[in-house]
Formats: structure tokens, C-alpha cells, sequence
């Protein structure tokens, strides 16, 4: 039986445009027609079959045991059975393959093969998918948005493949209309029954920690290393940052010349304002730091609690160190892992001269506290031109 005169042409093609092997293809073949066959044919059988690659033929055998007792007649033969069929040289034990050529199977075979085919490119194309984009995760690639479905939206990798953004990916206020070129940080490939399943996102620290790397070379060759990442994505963001080279100014050179690195950075996160801090193994510095551009008076660690720390600033300050809705404080803390109370410190003052003489307590009949201050002095005596008078 054939499957068909251009069958070898057809497994080239297919290897070559889906890198499928031969091997695989023909082994799959032979495992659906078995299947096939079974339920052409009903019962139980033992089925086998071969397919010639070269002439696109398959044969099919029945085989059956050699058996004392029959349990199974469409798998089973006793040893008479055998030798009535021909078969002399058996015993017990025994597995025999007799060729059968069923009628109307040629055209079912035919049918499976090309299913499976199809199938089988389906299920080549989704591994290939999910082979190309699981190495990548925790990458930025780039897509174009083409469509929102529900909360999420529906973004294209390439020709074939697409990914889904959800809700919690997305940057609040960003607008993402159909045909929009973005950067995106891929979050996870899955292997679904209806292939693979690629989740992106635009919130991740990752992709601002990817950006940055692809801007500024220092931290792509490990001059600079990023220590954390605190980010309220399409609003603000703190990078601390360190290096262990004397001679490289990690704050400048992850900003840029005139700000060019980190504006092209956040040019591409809808103007996210991003903060670059100097990391500082001593945690009251690092504080410090992470809660610039405020300018900061005195910290104080809190002793009866873990991690806590009270920060004083002058009153044209506070605004700047707590920052917009808390903004500034709450990243912070999450950038140092410390929990920070910001209070304000009073300007000291220096005495006057009417703090040196106010008594503290209400003088008596109306007198002044600086009256007081002379009551116990002797009085003046009179001058001599008075005495004579």
C-alpha cells in the first residue's frame, strides 16, 4: 500500500521549512496508522507497521504469541493454529507477523498520514516558539501592540508569534494604542496545550535594570553594579548603584553626559523619574543617600525595633524628603530595606538679650523682671550739691 509518489519530496520539505527530522516523522506516522488500523479493524490486535521513506509504501502485520491457551483471539495463537497458518518452525512463546492488506485502509491510511503531518508541524512550530522565547526570559524584546482584549493587551513578537500583557504588567497612564513600537520585559514562556503561552510586562524593576544596561556600558561590563531597584513604574524610581573602581564616578556614568543615558531611559518609560543613589555598606549613609535630593540633619537608629531608623530634616525640607503622596520616603525604604520616620529639627536659635533677663516666673505688683534684678541694691547716695541745699 502507498501513501503517495511525491511522500519523500513531502518529509524533505517538511524537515527543511519546520526542522522536523525524517526519523521523527516516520516514527509518527507509524504510531497514528497503528492507531488507525486498530480501530478500522476493532478487537484487540497487535499491530505493526513499516513505512518505506525511499517509495512512500507501508506494510501492516498482524502479530500474534504462540500460546498453550488462547485468552486473546485477535493477539493469540495456539501452535496448531500457527502450523495450520504455515508456520512450522514456532513454539511456545513465539511472536509470528502475518501481512494483511485490508480493504479501503489504503485511503484511511492515507487520511491519518496527512493529519499527522499537520499535527506534527503544529506541535514543531510551538516548540520552536517556546525554545526561542524561554531563553529569553528576563530579557527585554521589543513588540508591537496590536489589540486589547479585556484588561489585557495583546502584543506581537514576530509573524507567528504573539504575547499577552495582563493588567498588573501594564504602567498606569501609559496609553498603548494599535501599531505602537514598545520595549517590554518578558516575564514568563509556558507550554499550554495550545502552545506556548509568553507573558510581558512593563512594571518589572527588570526592565528598567535592562534599559540600563543597554545605555550605560559600565554596568554591561560589570564596572558598575547595580546593587537595587526600587520602581513605582510611569512615576519614579531609585537605582543604587556602586563600583569598585577608583577611577569610574558611578553616579555620572549611569546618568550620562547632560543626562543623555537616563533620558533616553526614561523617554522610553513615559518619562519615569529616575533617581540614581551611590550605594554605601554603612546602612545610615546608604539612608542618607537613598532619600536624596532631600538634605538630611541627623539620623538616629531605633533600638527597640529591628531596622528602623528616625530621620530629622530642617522644615524647608520635609516636603523634598518624604516627596509627593510619600513617594519619596516609601522608595526609600524600599530600596535600603529600612523602615524611615522622617521628623522635622527646629533651627537653633541663639539667646537674646530680652531671653537673658525674662524671669520665668510672673513678677510681683506690676514690677519688670529686670526691676528685680536691682532690688537688692544699695541706694545711691545723694550728690553734694544736695546736701548743702
Amino acid at each position: 500500500m502507498k501513501l503517495g509518489t511525491d511522500f519523500k519530496k513531502v518529509l524533505k520539505q517538511i524537515e527543511e521549512e519546520k526542522g522536523l527530522s525524517e526519523e521523527i516523522i516516520v516514527s509518527s506516522l507509524e504510531s497514528a496508522m497503528v492507531s488507525a488500523y486498530k480501530k478500522f479493524k476493532g478487537g484487540n490486535h497487535q499491530t505493526e507497521v513499516y513505512i518505506d521513506v525511499e517509495s512512500g509504501e507501508f506494510s501492516l502485520y498482524e502479530v500474534y504469541e504462540i500460546v498453550e491457551e488462547v485468552n486473546n483471539p485477535d493477539a493469540e495463537l495456539t501452535l496448531e493454529e500457527a502450523k495450520a497458518r504455515g508456520y512450522n518452525d514456532v513454539a511456545a512463546g513465539d511472536f509470528i507477523r502475518t501481512e494483511v492488506f485490508p480493504e479501503d485502509f489504503g485511503r484511511i491510511a492515507a487520511q491519518t498520514a496527512r493529519q499527522v503531518i499537520i499535527q506534527k508541524l503544529k506541535d514543531a512550530e510551538r516548540q520552536v516558539v517556546y525554545e526561542q522565547f524561554a531563553d529569553k526570559i528576563g530579557n527585554v524584546i521589543s513588540g508591537t501592540v496590536f489589540k486589547a482584549e479585556g484588561d489585557q493587551i495583546l502584543v506581537r513578537l514576530n509573524d507567528k508569534t504573539e504575547a499577552i500583557m495582563p493588567k498588573e504588567e501594564k504602567i498606569l497612564g501609559e496609553k498603548y494604542l494599535a501599531g505602537s513600537l514598545k520595549k517590554f520585559y518578558l516575564l514568563d514562556v509556558r507550554q499550554t496545550t495550545r502552545g506556548p503561552r509568553i507573558i510581558v510586562s512593563r512594571t518589572h524593576p527588570g526592565l528598567l535594570r535592562r534599559l540600563l544596561e543597554v545605555q550605560v556600558p559600565e554596568i554591561k561590563d560589570g564596572i558598575v553594579e547595580i546593587r537595587n531597584i526600587a520602581r513605582e513604574a510611569g512615576t519614579r524610581a531609585k537605582i543604587a548603584v556602586s563600583t569598585l573602581d577608583v577611577n569610574v564616578e558611578p553616579l555620572g556614568a549611569c546618568v550620562g553626559k547632560q543626562g543623555q543615558r537616563i533620558r533616553a531611559i526614561s523617554d522610553e518609560l513615559i518619562g519615569e523619574r529616575i533617581d540614581i543613589i551611590v550605594y554605601n555598606s554603612d546602612p545610615l549613609k546608604y539612608i542618607t543617600n537613598a532619600l536624596s535630593p532631600a538634605k538630611i540633619v541627623r539620623i538616629e537608629p531605633l533600638l527597640d525595633q529591628d531596622r528602623s531608623v528616625t530621620v530629622y530634616v530642617r522644615p524647608d525640607q520635609l516636603s523634598l524628603a518624604i516627596g509627593k503622596a510619600g513617594q519619596n520616603v516609601r522608595l526609600a525604604a524600599r530600596l535600603t530595606g529600612w523602615k524611615i520616620d522622617i521628623k522635622v529639627k527646629e533651627e537653633e536659635k541663639l539667646p537674646t538679650m530680652k531671653d537673658l533677663f525674662m524671669d520665668i516666673s510672673e513678677p510681683e505688683s506690676g514690677s519688670s523682671a529686670a526691676d528685680s534684678l536691682f532690688d537688692d541694691l544699695p541706694a545711691e547716695k545723694p550728690r553734694k550739691k544736695d546736701r548743702k541745699k
